[in-house]
């Protein structure tokens, strides 16, 4: 109690400061100035019929939470979906999935984890059952949903060992969350053992539901659109890339690759686009965007990928793949996506978010792991010389992909009790 007292007293205090970093982003994104109310628990109407309500914080856990979303609006029929975010990319990426499917699915922000805003949005919405995606841990909230007796339940949870870490120093402020959550699915073994040592009660382990993301077949079709706009050239694709790794892929490209390479250089976040483009004319090479939607000129050497919802796309245009967010201690990004596409993958020493995976998929022969980005860009262009090693890693990856499907069905008969009321017991 007293540490939830504590926690809750640092929310308050910061509340100046929230404000001040919502004008700051939006200097970049505007949108984070849009339904500013509904941070603090503030809605104009309410869902009609029962609601099932599913939290993906941005991009990433939304694009993922697909499958399971599909499922549980045939499963349960009557009900409407709730489905919350806090960053105005993630927002936008749930309206563009799942707009045609209007009324039965809302977009909304989950507030701030301040008791009073976090109790005015359960009392609005009056969720039959809750759902974090991954990793989302908000203790006010978790108590509010233990105190209004709304089931609430964790999926396709993953743990690292540092995120386990640092959740053990917050000590029993962790413990009662973890301990709270009526059921839990995580990813792996090694996951729900993290849980477990935390005060993870009700834990299963159902896989991780982004192996049940189908490519959409437009994407294939936009893939070979790429491939026919830029021509015979090979393609290296930079996927989701971060802050401090861009620099020096270019200057390494710049140095090592030869005019018949192609760098398809995608930025994980949308405000760095221009930022990045920047940094490309500056590193003196020829550029082009991917928004301009002209064939790729024989002297450009890269073409900035400023565009969302594509990457399948990209990686089924790309002969190869330097996976973003691995070179700099970032955790990486999912290779899943690649490997679904036939896409060999190389990743970079630090893959803590997604280990299991990577570690998987380097396992199956799918991936590759590099020291340093340099390194990581030298395996690509050897991997491009060598089409046979690379037809093999992508066969490698779609099987790889396609075997650990299953995840989705799992996650649905774990929370089918919660919907109709009822609890599974300790160590189910």
């Amino acid at each position: 109690m007293t540490l939830r007292i504590l926690y809750t007293l640092v929310w308050h205090l910061a509340l100046p400061l929230i404000g001040l970093r919502l004008l700051w982003r939006a200097r970049r994104q505007p949108e984070y100035l849009q339904h500013v109310g509904e941070r603090f628990g503030r809605y104009p109407d309410r869902v009609a019929g029962p609601v099932i309500w599913l939290h993906a914080v941005s991009v990433g856990e939304t694009r993922a939470a697909a499958p399971l979303i599909h499922a549980l609006l045939a499963a349960h029929p009557d009900c409407r979906l709730l489905l919350t975010h806090m960053t105005p990319t993630g927002r936008a990426t749930g309206v563009e999935l799942f707009g045609a499917l209007s009324p039965r699915v809302r977009s909304v922000y989950l507030p701030y984890d301040l008791p009073w805003a976090m109790q005015r949005f359960l009392k609005h919405f009056r969720p039959r059952l809750g759902i974090l995606m991954e990793t989302e841990l908000w203790p006010n909230l978790i108590e509010a949903c233990h105190q209004r007796h709304i089931p609430l339940a964790l999926v396709n949870g993953r743990l690292s060992e540092r995120s386990a870490r640092g959740y053990a120093r917050i000590g029993t402020l962790a413990r009662d969350a973890f301990a709270h959550l009526s059921a839990i699915g995580a990813q792996t073994e090694a996951d729900a053992q993290r849980m477990t040592a935390l005060g993870a009660r009700y834990l299963s382990v159902t896989g991780n539901i982004k192996f049940d993301i189908a490519p959409p077949p437009a994407m294939d079709a936009l893939g070979a659109t790429f491939r026919n706009r830029i021509g015979p050239r090979q393609i290296l694709l930079a996927a989701s890339t971060r802050e401090g790794e861009e620099e020096p892929l270019l200057e390494a490209f710049a140095r090592l690759a030869g005019p018949e390479v192609l760098l398809l250089l995608v930025p994980r976040h949308p405000q760095r686009f221009g930022e990045v483009e920047r940094l490309v004319q500056r590193c003196g090479l020829t550029l082009q965007l991917r928004s301009q939607a002209v064939p790729v000129m024989a002297d450009t050497r890269v073409w900035l990928g400023d565009s969302m919802g594509e990457m399948h796309a990209y990686y089924g245009a790309a002969h190869v793949a330097l996976i973003g967010g691995s070179w700099k201690e970032l955790g990486g990004q999912n290779p899943i996506e690649a490997c679904q596409m036939g896409c060999p993958v190389i990743v970079g020493p630090h893959t803590f978010n997604f280990k299991a995976v990577c570690e998987q998929a380097i396992e199956a022969g799918a991936a590759l792991r590099a020291g340093a980005i340099e390194e990581g860009l030298k395996q690509a262009l050897l991997l491009l010389d060598t089409p046979t090693r690379r037809a093999s890693m992508g066969a490698a990856g779609r099987e790889f992909a396609q075997s650990h499907r299953g995840a989705t069905a799992r996650t649905v008969t774990l929370l089918m009790p919660l919907y109709r009321g009822s609890h599974p017991q300790p160590g189910q």
